[in-house]
């Protein structure tokens, strides 16, 4: 059965004669005669099927069925209220969704961001973190107008790029036995540039290896590490104090470094732009270990 929509003038009324307790008193809330206050209840109820007042002479109360409405009847109003400001209201900034790879944004980067957006109120700013690759389908598919991700040093486009130093690193406490065969691994899941740079070195010159723990997360491969599970390729900015770094005199492979490149939708909005601006500058004024 099709019912209709509530009619907004008719809660208005509905709250404003509970407020003030009766009809006359209402209308002269709402600009209107107690009458006409008293015939919009009625086709309220007739609408609803249910007596929303008890008319007790002079007194007024909502029946059971009026408390209910009634709650609903103000979160209404109140939204019909928003919804005409923020149409009525300047545009503004709008709104831009940024992308960001996990472990950049566990950094300094979110202070930079949280001051960019106090300083513009009107800009509703939405930050989606994750693996590079699904940053990169995202921005493809046009969920997100800006992006940072990792990506492959040779490749090309975008606003601008920052290389990223990565190592080999093991436990400081706990460090694993590099003459282990297979060496254990401590790497993200599938689709990972350093998961993939980590076998491929270790293809390259023939050592046998094994994942012994995986995480999507960055805290979770730290933690790994830290806790001699396995070694793992992390960037500068992410080796911790009980990180200890790796190299040929160890006997691991050198790694092919990759990049940081800030890449922006094709239709990107003015407050986009911005932001990209915003970030080339923090970005480039790093100094060598946040660059990554």
């Amino acid at each position: 059965m099709i019912r209709n929509m509530l009619d907004l003038d008719l809660l208005r009324s509905f709250v404003s004669v509970v407020d003030a307790g009766g009809f006359t008193r209402a209308g002269e809330r709402v600009h209107r005669t107690q009458s006409t206050v008293s015939q919009q209840i009625r086709r309220l109820e007739e609408d609803l099927g249910r007596p929303l007042l008890h008319r007790d002479g002079k007194r007024i109360r909502p029946t059971e069925e009026g408390e209910r409405l009634l709650s609903y009847a103000r979160r209404i109003l109140a939204l019909a209220e928003e919804a005409r400001d923020v149409v009525s209201r300047p545009s503004g900034d709008g709104v831009v969704r940024l992308g960001l790879p996990e472990d950049f944004a566990a950094y300094r980067l979110t202070e930079m961001l949280s001051e960019f957006a106090r300083s513009r109120p009107d800009l509703r700013l939405y930050v989606r973190c994750g693996k590079s690759d699904r940053m990169r389908r995202a921005l493809e598919r046009g969920e997100i107008d800006l992006a940072l991700f990792k990506r492959d040093a040779e490749e090309t486009g975008g606003i601008a790029a920052w290389p990223e130093r990565l190592h080999w690193i093991t436990s400081r406490r706990r460090p694993v036995d590099f003459r282990r065969q297979p060496l254990p691994l401590a790497v993200f899941e599938q689709g990972c540039l350093y998961r993939n740079r980590a076998i491929h070195a270790l293809e390259t010159v023939g050592r046998a290896w094994q994942i012994a723990y995986t995480s999507p997360s960055i805290l979770g491969i730290q933690a790994a590490v830290s806790a001699g599970l396995g070694v793992s390729i992390l960037p500068e900015v992410a080796i911790l104090p009980e990180h200890t770094a790796l190299g040929a005199g160890d006997g691991f492979p050198p790694i092919t470094d990759t990049e940081v490149a800030l890449v922006a939708a094709p239709e990107a909005s003015a407050a986009s732009r911005r932001l990209a601006e915003a970030l080339t500058n923090f970005c480039s004024t790093l100094d060598p270990r946040m660059a990554a």
